[in-house]
């Protein structure tokens, strides 16, 4: 079996940091891993209130890479955080970069998030992203349902990600001029990830702080269903400008769409409002208007919850078609009901307009 990374995080994930019940991965210690053939290069910042600490670590830590069968050189670096206290002048130890330093010109991220899945979210975020571009703002579109991406199709992008010496990633950039990464560049179709929670952190803080997003007015991120691991990290490491919840019109849609908005403010950030997707079917031939998922459900949750409607999206088959082919409404039939809608919302955000 060819070494990856993800075994070599599943192997730092069994060894403790010094002083604290969480692993070298949950507590944010790894700071560079690379992989190469069956060499592995590992720099750990650890905090080390005692001078052995950071020696400890390291033993540890090659000590468990050398049990691995598919590891045959290992170059480990510990870096103490903090040291104890010495006779004369020391110098203070920087703290380490957070996720928003390393995206400093990025002057807005905006989450799409919904309870449950199937309601559009990643359709939502993929046509608001090409409507912001539409306007005139420079956009980018981070999809970071790891489990499922979609958006390396939904986009059309025909290219792949690409590194340079340093270990960034270059964005690709998507017909509209939206700059696009997605886990989905990156793995077979067919291969399901199987990670837990500190493995979907790491990849998520690449995605923000290793990816060159270079100047954004907006990046648009496209969140998982629920209220799990992706969402939290995220907001507790990335400032915020706020977050859109999508849903359906039906009740049970909107039950936890309801969850989902206590969750973000319950994590102080910026509810900016619903978007009803789905709202209502109209016959191209007879204009007879259906509501086929109920109506009013999405502005009758905003007033109960206080929060501004954004907009209501119809159920139109171009859309479902734009995503299957990389073609979004936004793109391919920009004055379309659908079209006209999801730019209506761009504005709305970029403007700050809601109802």
């Amino acid at each position: 079996m060819a070494l990856t990374e993800q075994m070599i995080l599943e192997k730092l994930n069994e060894i403790h940091a010094p002083g604290s019940q969480m692993s070298l991965v949950e507590s944010g210690a790894v700071r560079q891993l690379e992989v190469e053939g069956t060499s592995v290069t590992i720099v750990l910042a650890v905090d080390a209130p005692q001078p052995s600490t950071a020696g400890e670590v390291k033993t540890a830590v090659e000590e468990a890479l050398a049990a691995m069968d598919e590891v045959e050189t290992a170059a480990v670096t510990v870096h103490p955080l903090l040291t104890t206290v010495q006779p004369g002048p020391a110098a203070t130890p920087e703290p380490p970069p957070t996720w928003a330093d390393k995206i400093p010109d990025v002057r807005n991220v905006i989450a799409v998030a919904s309870g449950k899945g199937g309601v559009g979210k990643s359709t939502v975020s993929a046509n608001l992203a090409l409507a912001l571009a539409a306007l005139g703002h420079k956009v980018g579109l981070l999809d970071a349902d790891i489990y499922g991406p979609s958006q390396q199709i939904m986009m059309g992008t025909t290219e792949e990600p690409k590194g340079d010496p340093e270990g960034k990633i270059h964005p690709v950039e998507a017909p509209g001029g939206v700059k696009v990464m997605s886990f989905g560049f990156l793995v077979d179709p067919d291969q399901p990830v199987i990670w837990r929670g500190p493995m979907l952190q790491k990849a998520l803080e690449q995605f923000v702080g290793d990816v060159l997003w270079g100047e954004l007015d907006y990046l648009v991120v496209d969140l998982p269903p629920g209220t799990g691991d992706v969402a939290l990290t995220l907001c507790q490491n990335v400032p915020m400008a706020g977050v859109v919840i999508v849903t359906t019109p039906q009740d049970v849609a909107l039950v936890d769409a309801r969850k989902s908005l206590h969750m973000f403010r319950k994590l102080e950030v910026p509810v900016l409002g619903i978007v009803e997707n789905m709202s209502a079917y109209e016959c191209p031939e007879c204009g007879h208007v259906e509501h086929i998922f109920g109506a009013g459900g999405g502005r009758r949750t905003a007033e109960e919850l206080e929060t501004p409607l954004l907009g209501s999206i119809p159920l139109d088959a171009a859309i479902v078609i734009g995503g299957d082919t990389g073609k979004p409404v936004v793109a391919e039939r920009p004055d379309s009901p659908a079209g006209r809608a999801f730019t209506e919302l761009a504005r709305k955000l970029s403007q700050g307009d809601s109802e």
